[in-house]
């Protein structure tokens, strides 16, 4: 059996009520229970545009599945009660009215507020809200409808969606630098060298050099030489710039795909039909 405590767990977690046929209703709005014993008695279906229009619905034969109130009511049934302000009491006119729709009888009332029916049920003369929406109405007229979940605004919601602004910054991702280091390597060239052999010629006495030949003594000892030459390769070396090399930097163009996810917010009407009217 539901009592006020589980009940108001469900107004907590934002239940809904759901019909006998499985359809949801609408989300549990508030919850009236009895003066005397506070044990709920009446429990209101937040219907119509955005939650407009509050059912209300017999707490009796009702179980909870879940985060959701079930009531042995049919959807249609429900939205068809009779309308009764949401003002903070039922009188005794408003609940007889709603008894005798579910077929529970009209209440009988005395001036005493223990009075027991024969079912022996507590007198609910003046049901009392104990949570769900403020029951303030708005001073301005002119809006159609009120807030439910928070501070009343004006007669329209806002849609508020994230948009993406993608742009670029700059960081430092390396550096470069020249560094000069020295290396030996061999380096082989052919060069052309000379030199001077000894070659020994004999020649006969001729008339042309016969008189060298009788220049001297007859006999004698003596000697005579050559210097003979040769050439060798001499190696020298000497720095010689070949080159300069400095850094420079080029800017490169590419394309960045960017995948973010942004929220956005969507409004559904509940209750309302396709030519938009309730």
């Amino acid at each position: 059996m539901l009592n006020r405590e589980n009940i108001e767990n469900l107004l907590t977690k934002g239940g809904n009520v759901i019909g006998s046929d499985g359809e949801k209703i609408g989300s549990i709005g508030q919850l009236y229970a009895d003066d005397d014993t506070g044990e709920p008695t009446w429990v209101t279906a937040k219907t119509g545009l955005f939650g407009t229009s509050q059912s209300f619905v017999p707490v009796e034969g009702a179980h909870s599945q879940g985060d959701d109130l079930v009531v042995p009511y049919s959807k249609e049934h429900v939205k068809d009660a009779p309308r009764v302000d949401v003002d903070g009491h039922l009188t005794p006119e408003e609940e007889d009215r709603l008894y005798t729709y579910y077929e529970r009888g009209a209440r009988t009332y005395s001036e005493s507020q223990n009075d027991v029916d024969l079912q022996g049920d507590a007198d609910l003369n003046a049901g009392t809200p104990t949570a769900g929406i403020d029951s303030d109405r708005r001073a301005d007229r002119g809006t159609v409808g009120h807030d439910t979940s928070g501070p009343t605004t004006d007669d329209a919601m806002t849609r508020s969606e994230e948009r993406l602004h993608v742009g670029t910054e700059r960081e430092t991702t390396g550096r470069a630098r020249l560094r000069k280091y020295v290396t030996t390597e061999n380096v082989t060239k052919t060069v052309p060298v000379q030199r001077e052999e000894v070659r020994l010629e004999r020649e006969p006495i001729t008339d042309a050099n016969r008189g060298s030949a009788l220049s001297g003594p007859d006999i004698s000892e003596e000697e005579h030489e050559v210097v003979l030459h040769e050439e060798r390769p001499v190696v020298q070396k000497e720095a010689v710039p070949v080159e300069r090399v400095r850094l420079d930097k080029d800017v490169v163009h590419d394309d960045v795909t960017v995948n973010e996810e942004v929220r956005k917010e969507h409004i559904d009407a509940d209750g309302v039909d396709r030519d938009g009217r309730r």
